[in-house]
């Protein structure tokens, strides 16, 4: 998540003097950020091929945890600890899923999956984050 939040292009863009440093979009991934002097901090190869979708893929596969293959949805979140509960809205089909995912008090946390269903409807998945640190 640390990482992730490094190279969020919107957390480099908070304030002015910021986006005058970064120079580039702030809703583009950078290709790379430059940490050689006089550029520190500026942006580099925006709109580069490839970057946007494996940011995407971290974000919702390996920090959210919601990973899918065929009509099974596999959750195993890996947030940070101030993080004590998030939503996920996921289409399948004509299906919409609300995944509401809370943090519980057990000690340890185990990959849930659910059987996804198109049948036209709206479900709700509850799914509780196990343990402090997951």
């Amino acid at each position: 998540h640390e990482l992730f939040s490094f190279l969020n292009p919107i957390n480099h863009t908070g304030q002015l003097s910021d986006v005058k440093k970064y120079k580039i979009e702030p809703y583009v991934l950078a290709g790379d950020v430059y940490s050689e002097s006089p550029h520190v901090g500026r942006g580099g190869w925006s709109w580069y091929t490839g970057a946007a979708g494996w940011m995407y893929r971290a974000g919702v596969e390996f920090i959210l945890g919601l990973q899918v293959s065929g009509n099974e949805m596999t959750l195993t979140p890996c947030v940070p600890d101030d993080w004590n509960e998030f939503k996920i809205y996921y289409r399948y089909g004509s299906s919409l899923y609300t995944i509401h995912v809370e943090r519980g008090n057990n000690e340890s946390n185990k990959s849930q999956k659910i059987i996804l269903i198109d049948d036209g409807k709206a479900h709700t998945v509850r799914c509780a984050l196990l343990g402090r640190q997951i």
